[in-house]
């Protein structure tokens, strides 16, 4: 059933796309943050810190959720394409890649408008990315793509499949009532 038909005004579809948005948004900040509290619990404990300080985690939850909002405004700049002659694999690798340059390129944008919040040159903030260190931004970008991958290949399933199928593969069949 369109909605539109019955809501000439579009209303009801722009309410649907923003929650849409928002689910996706907190979906992708929780797996985000997910992988980010490990690798800095991982990073602490390699340093043989007696104690963690909790702040690391809420630095890792606000990480989380940058990254989040740079991904869907990548997949919004550029939208999953999956040409079935080539398979989601194929399709995405390309795709990928490109999402993490867009991601890449805005969390040095981030840092530069940090610096200048915080009375630095935004230049010279954006260089200090990384700790100014090209392999360690070489680094984080691969370990941010070994994330990103697996997402990416769900997102491609489920428009593949669909979000149904996708979900009773993973998660086993679950009866649907109808209403």
């Amino acid at each position: 059933m369109n909605i539109l038909s019955k809501h000439p005004s579009g209303l009801p579809r722009i309410k649907e796309k923003i929650e849409s948005e928002a689910k996706q948004a907190f979906i992708l900040t929780i797996y985000f943050a997910i992988w980010f509290c490990s690798l800095t619990l991982l990073m602490s404990t390699a340093h043989n810190e007696k104690s963690v300080p909790l702040s690391l985690f809420g630095f890792a939850f606000i990480k989380a959720a940058l990254c989040a909002k740079f991904m869907l405004i990548a997949l919004a700049i550029f939208p999953i394409k999956l040409n079935k002659k080539h398979g989601i694999i194929l399709s995405l690798l390309k795709e990928s890649i490109l999402y993490i340059i867009v991601v890449l390129l805005l969390t040095y944008v981030e840092a530069g408008i940090s610096g200048a919040l915080e009375g630095r040159s935004f230049i010279d903030s954006m260089l200090e990315f990384g700790q100014s260190n090209p392999m360690r931004v070489i680094a984080m970008s691969i370990v941010y793509w070994l994330i990103v991958w697996p997402y990416l290949v769900l997102t491609g399933m489920r428009i593949t499949l669909g979000t149904p199928s996708v979900v009773s593969l993973f998660f086993g069949y679950k009866k649907q009532v109808d209403e």
